[in-house]
């Protein structure tokens, strides 16, 4: 198997299979950080929009190209200040995704990666509205209290950072 896109002697040309390794790798952690937290049932929007966030994190904060089991402990505090509500997240992907696309790593890791990018920002789940006034009009009980339609990444941040906080 070939990491990030790098080809061997016979290259990708030669027929051989390229396995976006990295991306795998992030979104299987970004996973096993959203179960533990048991915070959303797997098979909902919510919790591949919280998955999909953490994977673009831990991806694209992957800057040395090492992606190892043994550095995600050490990892989770640089993800908790990526993923804070005060910071410019979407900025921040933005960024990176086109830092490496200029650095020639536009293999099959970063094509998941953008077309991730591409579900979160494109998709709008219905979601409570956060900044309805408490005890305003149809504010009747947690369930059905006013919904707005939210992008996903502004439901998947908040989640996946939660998701870190819990583990």
């Amino acid at each position: 198997m070939l990491h990030r896109g790098h080809q061997g002697t016979d290259g990708a040309d030669g027929g051989e299979l390229v396995v976006p390794m990295a991306w795998l790798y992030a979104e299987y952690i970004a996973d096993e950080l959203l179960r533990t937290g048991d915070l959303m049932p797997p098979t909902s929007f919510e919790f591949r929009a919280g998955r999909d966030a953490l994977a673009l994190t831990i991806f694209l904060s992957d800057t040395e190209g090492e992606l190892s089991g043994i550095r995600v402990v050490t990892q989770l505090e640089t993800w908790l200040s990526l993923t804070a509500y005060d910071q410019p997240w979407q900025d921040w992907v933005r960024e990176r995704m086109a830092a490496l696309s200029t650095e020639g790593s536009a293999g099959p890791d970063l094509a998941l990666a953008r077309a991730a990018w591409r579900w979160l920002e494109e998709t709008e789940l219905l979601a409570p509205d956060l900044n309805a006034v408490p005890g305003g009009p149809g504010a009747l009980g947690e369930d059905d209290g006013p919904k707005v339609w939210t992008p996903a990444w502004q439901l998947g941040l908040p989640l996946g950072h939660l998701a870190i906080h819990l583990f």
